[in-house]
């Protein structure tokens, strides 16, 4: 869990955090809001161990017990709900989890704070349940909801919270951050740093990926040919990646970068900021071959894909499709 000095970025966040429990202005539910790997769980840890730090300071001590509670996992008064399913989070799951429980007073702080990761992926029943107990709540409660897309949640909801959005983090940081804190090598942090797109948490997974480098060659390879491929080797294409199922979005995520490479370089001719510099002379091809409006309809599949992925729609039809959109345009 570390503390506010562990955190890469996220200062205007850490300095809220900070004056809402120093002045005593501490809201009952905020929304931290963010992509995956942006560092809402450990700010939303932070938050909570804050509230409940012994010491009553604007930042956990770090050493008094509650801090060890809560760094361990076990602190009483911080519930982190959680779902069986796992693409929705029931109107079961919330009443069990938390309307049931929020009137019970905390065991041993002045708080009880309920942490909801991915709660974006509440039914609309559950987000009604919870609704309930957001309006109303009991003096002592606070809700971190952290979420992708907070617009997925209700509007009424969003009214009543507090948002914190995550922004992105300076390149400078991020690999700063790989080559002191985990003693990854400059060139190593250069390309995580630079698939990362100012997210710290991604910049880490890839860090420690032993699959990174294979799963972005392979999705190189497949760009550089998916033009002259006939439809029995797309298919087959599709057989090859799904071994990546698990970090198939990491695997999107690098076609994505390609094409925003492809459109960076149509539009400005500008290389400094192209991410795949080892393949340059492919990007400036497909940059010359392509159309604006084919590079946004990729652009644009890639989004989609991803969404249907997370729908649970079937995983070979989503990549076959996307595939042929590529190769088309």
């Amino acid at each position: 869990m570390g503390s506010f000095k562990d955190v890469v970025g996220h200062k205007d966040i850490l300095k809220y955090i900070s004056s809402a429990v120093e002045n005593n202005r501490v809201s009952h539910a905020y929304i931290l809001n963010g992509e995956r790997g942006s560092g809402k769980r450990m700010l939303a840890n932070l938050f909570a161990t804050t509230l409940l730090c012994e010491s009553g300071n604007s930042e956990p001590c770090g050493k008094c017990h509650s801090c060890r509670q809560a760094e361990s996992g076990n602190h009483p008064d911080i519930i982190r709900v959680t779902h069986e399913k796992p693409n929705s989070i029931s109107v079961d799951d919330i009443r069990t989890q938390v309307n049931n429980t929020v009137d019970i007073k905390p065991y041993q702080g002045p708080y009880k704070v309920y942490i909801i990761p991915q709660a974006d992926l509440m039914t609309p029943q559950a987000q009604n349940a919870i609704l309930k107990t957001i309006e109303e709540p009991p003096a002592y409660a606070v809700f971190l909801l952290l979420t992708e897309n907070a617009e997925m949640l209700l509007p009424t909801i969003n009214s009543r919270c507090v948002m914190l959005k995550l922004r992105n983090i300076k390149d400078t940081l991020i690999r700063k951050y790989l080559m002191e804190n985990l003693e990854i090598p400059d060139y190593k942090a250069d390309m995580c740093t630079a698939f990362a797109q100012g997210n710290v948490g991604r910049a880490i997974m890839l860090a420690n990926s032993e699959h990174f480098n294979e799963i972005r060659e392979e999705a190189v390879q497949l760009l550089k040919h998916i033009h002259d491929m006939e439809l029995s080797e797309i298919v087959a294409a599709v057989k090859n990646i799904s071994v990546y199922k698990l970090e198939i979005t990491d695997y999107l995520d690098i076609i994505m970068i390609w094409y925003r490479d492809v459109l960076l370089y149509k539009a400005t001719k500008e290389i400094d900021k192209v991410v795949f510099k080892d393949q340059l002379q492919s990007i400036k091809e497909q940059a010359r071959k392509s159309s604006y409006e084919g590079i946004e309809l990729i652009l644009e599949s890639l989004e989609k894909a991803k969404a249907r992925l997370k729908a649970n729609v079937n995983f070979d039809l989503v990549m076959e499709l996307l595939f042929l959109t590529i190769k088309e345009n």
